[in-house]
């Protein structure tokens, strides 16, 4: 189930030839309506790439009618031609599907520097537009074309008892640190709501979801999250219910994210609890997950639980050190910042890890979601440009 689970949305996933690889390349998103409402978060990173650029100056009137997606190549610090390649890619869609070029968003990945082969896009678009399908071959086939480094396709789906659906697809398997977004993302839904109500929903389940993933620490050029409605079920559903099943959709989509994180062999989940607020409990957390002490050990299946105090120490969230508790896998390896179980009774060979830090100052809590730091990871990242 992806894009193409709600009504009124068709997809196509096809090979422009902008991967050496031959793989498919190019994924277009059409919205058929009988609504174009859209909402969309990107990157707060300042270095910004040309899609990003533009999608910023086409989501500000909340309205969207497509949105094209191609690998192998970020169009990212290309300069005027790059940017003059993503309008020439929005102009391409709005020619081939009957749009307004000013209603087409546009995203990019891969590697930063490298002009995209414009003849070869805009090549792909007119191919994508003619092989447009609402069917599940049709959001398929668009999840696996916006593949990097990711090993398989990242689809999700929420069907609701009033009758209207959410369907998403996203991509990320390196630079997972956010800013607003992670990676990209898109979501569509066959709800009645307009482009504020969306925005309000996104944010609401990004900020809990695609924002607590930080796999690696390194934020990306390219980052968005998009969420495009369509009205065609004729259902307004109640936005609390709404926002609800959309955080079901991200946190499925995140978790796949860090599921095939490069070269990770480990999924770890940092729950923090007894902060002094939220924002305190994320700080501690993310510190944790970019300790890159603390990701080895895990990657040796050490439960080296002092890396955690040190790293959870350098934060400005309030709280005592020495009353701090930490459970790995459910074992309390720390009590009151000193030893308490055995390391040996905690047993970090299976995938998934859960860390609990008690920091006892207040209510609070948050988790953060992050991956070992392995030789395949840097393995992978050493030659990503080679």
């Amino acid at each position: 189930m992806t894009v193409t689970a709600p009504a009124g949305f068709a997809a196509a996933g096809v090979r422009a030839g902008l991967k050496t690889s031959g793989d498919p390349d190019l994924a277009l998103v059409v919205n058929r309506g009988p609504l174009n409402a859209a909402a969309a978060v990107f990157t707060s990173n300042r270095a910004q790439a040309n899609p990003i650029i533009w999608s910023r100056q086409v989501i500000a009137d909340g309205q969207v009618s497509a949105i094209v997606l191609n690998s192998g190549g970020a169009n990212c610090f290309t300069g005027a031609q790059g940017f003059q390649t993503t309008h020439a890619t929005a102009e391409g869609v709005a020619a081939a599907v009957a749009v307004d070029a000013g209603d087409v968003l546009v995203c990019s990945t891969g590697l930063i520097g490298d002009q995209l082969d414009r003849a070869k896009l805009l090549a792909g678009v007119e191919l994508a537009a003619q092989q447009l399908e609402a069917s599940e071959q049709g959001g398929a086939g668009a999840a696996a074309a916006i593949m990097t480094t990711d090993t398989k396709p990242k689809t999700a789906a929420h069907r609701a008892g009033a009758g209207w659906t959410i369907g998403g697809m996203a991509k990320g398997a390196g630079m997972l640190a956010p800013g607003l977004a992670t990676m990209l993302v898109v979501i569509t839904t066959d709800a009645v709501l307009d482009s504020a109500q969306l925005d309000a929903a996104l944010r609401a389940a990004t900020g809990v979801t695609f924002d607590r993933l930080d796999s690696d620490g390194c934020m990306s050029t390219n980052d968005q999250v998009t969420l495009l409605a369509s009205g065609a079920s004729g259902v307004t559903p109640d936005l609390t219910e709404f926002t609800a099943a959309l955080r079901e959709v991200s946190l499925d989509l995140a978790l796949q994210l860090q599921t095939d994180a490069e070269g990770a062999s480990h999924d770890i989940a940092i729950e923090v609890v007894g902060a002094g607020s939220e924002a305190d409990a994320v700080e501690v957390g993310r510190s944790v997950a970019r300790n890159n002490l603390f990701k080895a050990a895990v990657f040796g299946n050490d439960p080296n639980w002092g890396r955690v105090l040190a790293a959870i120490g350098t934060t400005q969230a309030p709280f005592d050190p020495y009353a701090v508790d930490v459970s790995m896998n459910g074992v309390r390896v720390c009590s009151a910042g000193g030893p308490d179980r055995p390391r040996e009774e905690v047993d970090l060979t299976s995938r998934a890890v859960h860390v609990l830090i008690d920091l006892h100052h207040g209510d609070a809590a948050a988790t953060i979601y992050t991956n070992d730091l392995t030789h395949d990871y840097v393995h992978e990242n050493s030659a990503y440009s080679s």
